[in-house]
């Protein structure tokens, strides 16, 4: 379970199964949840919510949005040898 980031409690992370998705990163705090998708144009899209408030995702989507360059980094480097490549383009 590669974690890209922490902050306080804040776990920014994805899974060694997760490479077959298109890039997208979890992050967990306590029982909360949560999942954003990456998109090549920059873009941080909400996938999943799982107790987050609303103005908690608007924190969360910001952190993830000026980290985007180190999430997409790191996801390559990680998947490098998996199918991710095929959503690369997309």
């Amino acid at each position: 379970m590669p974690t890209v980031l922490k902050i306080g409690s804040i776990i920014f992370f994805f899974t060694s199964y997760d490479c077959y998705e298109p890039i997208h990163i979890h992050v967990v705090d306590g029982r909360k949840e949560c999942k954003y998708w990456l998109r090549e144009d920059g873009i941080v899209v909400l996938a999943d919510n799982g107790g987050f408030s609303k103005a908690e995702l608007l924190k969360l989507r910001k952190i993830v949005f000026e980290n985007f360059k180190l999430i997409q980094k790191t996801w390559y480097e990680h998947c490098k040898n998996t199918h991710t490549k095929e959503y690369k383009n997309k």
